[in-house]
């Protein structure tokens, strides 16, 4: 422990951040060790994470030297978040956590409250979250630090970034495909971002990749990603840490400026800093005959059994003693004024940064009016001349970029030209890159000053952009093939929990919503096959708050418009909308889309009988495609069994479905009667898995419901023979209809066999001809919707 005799004030300051970092993992009480340690002054349940404490306290030390030189405009991510007893260790000694919390004020009774906090019921928990100030970003799972750090960056070009990105995150697919990012980063206009790769050499029981690697090998490494690696290691004094710091500033500075002086270079060598520091560096170097300081051992609680051995509270107290609390720390418990000396006041805290109340910064976007990009439609033109609803929504989109040019970006997988979106381009905009590309006619829309696009083939990389992006107070859209944003499920999860925790803290208002448009959806899949279709993304948002989540699943152009429009202008959701891209009919006139949405749900009269009153049946539609089917089934009801009385409801919103206790969009019983009855067969015909709708009817959804959905069955064949496999085309409806009405019309149950019996040949046909030509039959491939009503 010799290596902690620092006595110059960065080396006092870490010595106590170490110091509090430790005492908050064990103590309850006696916090200053000012008398003997005693096993009731430890906590019962002995939580958090050390190993890496040591290592974050290095750089906070050295940021803050730098903020208050330089008055730098600088946040902080932390992507070992499970360290989050250093970072409050800062936050409560620059008087951040006082700022929020007057029980946690500077002196015994704050630093009492303080310490016994951590990992204590009602307290702060192991990781960060959003009760932490100046948290963007929890850490807890690891690998999108450094993404949400190039997020919070983008359009802030006097802001510095620093994430600090440990040795085991930095083995994760996502972090991987991060250090990219600088190609995406505009020096002229956006902020910097500064990594700093904590290589301390263990995870959990395992040396990691990065710290088994030399410093020849590291460097060969990261200068072939762009970067300029600067090295720093475990200082007593933090004077290597704040070398690296400053020397990387300077370098950020150089680059800014030739940019913005309009001397760019190609391939700007943005700095990073690979800090090398033994594991629970300070910590104690031994424990029942095992290494501790430098080992996996550290990586949690070094010493475990305090309250029951001895000679580990005996080691744990001559662990605090050594950072000489007593020198820190005067008698009112108050640090000594020389520690605070250079550490940032006001909000260049790092806990006070305004960027990281992104829900204060925020800014509604300007949006345009939706009448002017909807389909012109009457009511006698239902399912008219069809249009891809994608490309409709591209001429909005880019409306919003042209009035928005520096609060919104969209970002997507390499596929908005796939997506039918490339009429965003039209704002005018490009996609946003930096390093040098091919002029020559070889691509198009790709630009190195202010795109509002930004594409790259990494679901991971979006999401934490966007992310970033958002929790900083901006707006933005990540449009994804449906089979393919499941990849960002986990971050998605993570995302949603932070949305939760934030409305449980007083002091943050919500963030922009975090809106996903899913597209190249699975009934339209068939060329790419069975690989291309997994509508479960709509599961794992149904499986999260309800404060929180909403997915929308409009069945038109006009419907889609009106849907994008209400999510972009919302605040703290995580919004699913689903829009199939290929061209389809377009059904409600935009008055009645607008209405149609902000209910959710409706019955549509024109297509039912006698505008649904009485029905012997009710049919509804959830999804374009499928709505398609349902309406088609409806025709042929009403075309051959005349008898039988169809209501017809379309769902838009789908936690609609969901009871009013359980969700705020959900129906109470006497509305959810009112559109499907208290009694009839309702035949539901659903985009996604039939398990989610029957986890949202929960117990009113009994016998009387049939659901259908995707079933996993179909790869490369043609549309509607999707549909055939899976049980949900319109024959499959009328004949399910025609089974369930029975009972409830004699009249019609008189032909339902035979019409039952009919209809079975009709697909057994279909997929005989889907087979030999290759094509849906004409009466598929040619259906238009009829009109009338009676």
């Amino acid at each position: 422990m010799a290596s902690i005799s620092s006595s110059g004030v960065h080396g006092r300051y870490l010595r106590a951040l170490h110091y509090l970092s430790a005492a908050q993992i064990y103590l309850q009480d006696n916090v200053l060790v000012r008398e003997p340690l005693r096993p009731e002054h430890v906590k019962p349940r002995l939580l958090g994470h050390w190993g890496t404490c040591p290592g974050i306290n290095l750089v906070q030390t050295a940021l803050n030297q730098a903020i208050s030189r330089d008055d730098l405009d600088a946040l902080l991510i932390t992507g070992p978040g499970h360290g989050a007893a250093a970072v409050l260790a800062n936050l409560y000694l620059d008087g951040t956590l006082g700022r929020f919390d007057s029980a946690m004020s500077l002196g015994h009774a704050g630093l009492h409250r303080f310490i016994k906090a951590f990992c204590w019921p009602g307290g702060y928990p192991s990781h960060l979250f959003p009760g932490v100030p100046g948290t963007i970003h929890e850490g807890g799972e690891l690998g999108y630090a450094l993404a949400t750090a190039f997020g919070a960056a983008f359009d802030e070009p006097g802001r510095v970034v620093a994430c600090i990105v440990g040795d085991g995150e930095a083995e994760t697919g996502p972090t991987a495909a991060s250090w990219h990012s600088t190609k995406f980063l505009d020096p002229a206009s956006d902020g910097a971002v500064l990594p700093i790769l904590h290589l301390n050499g263990y995870k959990i029981s395992n040396p990691t990749v990065f710290g088994t690697m030399d410093r020849d090998e590291l460097t060969a490494l990261f200068t072939g990603y762009g970067w300029e690696p600067h090295f720093a290691t475990a200082d007593p004094e933090a004077a290597e840490i704040c070398q690296a710091v400053d020397d990387s500033l300077s370098k950020i500075r150089a680059i800014q400026a030739a940019a913005r002086g309009g001397a760019a270079p190609g391939r700007p060598r943005w700095p990073m800093i690979l800090l090398d520091t033994p594991k629970g560096w300070t910590g104690v170097e031994e424990v029942d005959g095992q290494p501790v300081e430098g080992s996996f051992r550290s990586h949690q609680v070094p010493v475990p059994n305090v309250r029951d051995d001895p000679d580990h509270l005996r080691k744990l107290e001559a662990w605090l003693r050594s950072y000489r609390p007593e020198e820190l720390f005067d008698d009112d418990g108050r640090p000594a004024a020389d520690l605070l000396s250079f550490v940032p006041v006001g909000d260049r805290r790092l806990g006070c940064n305004p960027a990281t109340f992104g829900g204060h910064r925020r800014r509604p976007l300007d949006l345009p009016a939706i009448p002017d990009f909807a389909i012109d439609l009457t009511a006698a033109e239902r399912g008219g001349p069809e249009e891809s609803p994608l490309k409709r929504v591209a001429r909005y989109l880019a409306g919003v970029i042209a009035r928005n040019p520096h609060n919104f970006r969209m970002v997507c997988p390499d596929e908005l030209e796939s997506n039918k979106l490339g009429g965003v381009f039209e704002a005018p905009t490009h996609r946003h890159y930096q390093w040098p590309f091919a002029e020559d006619g070889r691509t198009e829309h790709l630009g190195r000053r202010g795109g509002r696009v930004l594409e790259v083939l990494s679901e991971h990389l979006c999401q934490g952009w966007l992310q970033g992006y958002l929790l900083t107070g901006r707006h933005g859209l990540f449009p994804c093939y449906e089979a393919f944003l499941p990849i960002v499920t986990s971050m998605m999860n993570q995302f949603a929990k932070f949305m939760k925790m934030s409305g449980e803290v007083p002091w943050r208002k919500p963030v922009p919503s975090l809106n996903y448009l899913e597209t190249s959806t699975l009934w339209r899949q068939e060329h790419n096959g069975f690989s291309h279709q997994s509508p479960d993304f709509i599961n794992s948002l149904l499986n999260k708050k309800g404060d929180i989540m909403r997915v929308y699943l409009p069945p038109d152009a006009n419907c889609l418009l009106s849907t994008l429009d209400h999510c972009l202008a919302g605040v703290g959701h995580v919004n699913l909308i689903i829009a199939n891209k290929n061209p389809g009919p377009c059904w409600l006139p935009m008055d009645e889309a607008i209405a149609h949405c902000r209910a959710g749900a409706s019955i549509w009269k024109w297509a039912s009988t006698d505008d649904g009153i009485d029905p012997d049946v009710v049919l509804v539609g959830i999804g374009d495609i499928v709505t398609v089917e349902t309406l088609a089934a409806a025709q042929i009801l009403r075309r051959e069994v005349p008898e039988l009385r169809v209501r017809v409801v379309n769902v838009t919103d789908l936690l609609i479905l969901e009871k009013d206790t359980a969700h705020p969009h959900g129906l109470g019983s006497q509305l959810f009667d009112s559109l499907f009855t208290a009694d009839r067969p309702v035949i539901v015909n659903f985009h996604g898995y039939p398990s989610a709708v029957r986890q949202l009817l929960g117990d009113r959804g009994g016998p009387r419901f049939t659901i259908n959905g995707y079933r996993e069955e179909g790869t490369t064949t043609t549309p509607f023979d999707m549909l055939a496999r899976n049980g949900a085309s319109r024959y499959h409806l009328v004949t399910q209809a025609l089974k369930a009405a029975a009972a409830h019309n004699p009249a019609a149950a008189v032909r339902a066999a035979e019409r039952v019996l009919h209809y079975e040949y009709v697909l057994r046909d279909h997929s005989r001809v889907i087979r030999e030509t290759g094509e849906d039959p004409p009466e598929i491939r040619e259906w238009k919707w009829e009109g009338g009503r009676r």
